[in-house]
Parts: structure tokens; C-alpha cells; sequence
């Protein structure tokens, strides 16, 4: 088990989690982050999810992956 951390950007600007998320392995971590990309597109808002990225960290701040929000959105129609 290991914490790890979702933080999220876009051009104006970082959002930090605080408190971490623990999970078991590297695909539990890739589970819970397209999770909560989705979550958040899914949610009734004017905001424009594309430009947005969500970074998992580990403890240390490292940098785990990316997971750009396009590539949950897919392209604009």
C-alpha cells in the first residue's frame, strides 16, 4: 500500500490534494484517477474540462503519471 496524491492543473493555475488517497498498486492508482477525472466532467458546470490535467504523485512528491482530461472528453464534435 502506498499514498498518492491528485493534484490538478490548467493555465491559471495548480489545485493540491491535501490529505492523499492509499491504494494497493500502480493499477489501483490508474483506476481511482479515471475515476475522478470522470467524476468531475460529469458534474453539472460551465467549467471547460480540456485544458485540465490530473497528476499523480507519490509521498515525495514524484510524479507517478498524467492523465490529460481530453483524453477522457475525447475530441469536441
Amino acid at each position: 500500500m502506498t499514498e498518492v496524491y491528485f493534484h490538478y492543473s490548467n493555465a491559471r493555475g495548480l489545485l493540491i490534494d491535501p490529505g492523499g488517497t492509499v491504494v494497493d498498486d500502480l493499477v489501483e492508482a490508474c483506476e481511482r484517477a479515471d475515476r475522478v477525472v470522470r467524476s468531475l466532467i460529469m458534474t453539472a458546470s460551465a467549467e471547460d474540462w480540456r485544458g485540465w490535467v490530473l497528476h499523480v504523485t507519490d509521498n515525495d512528491g514524484d510524479q507517478i503519471f498524467d492523465v490529460p482530461f481530453v483524453t477522457v472528453l475525447g475530441k469536441p464534435h
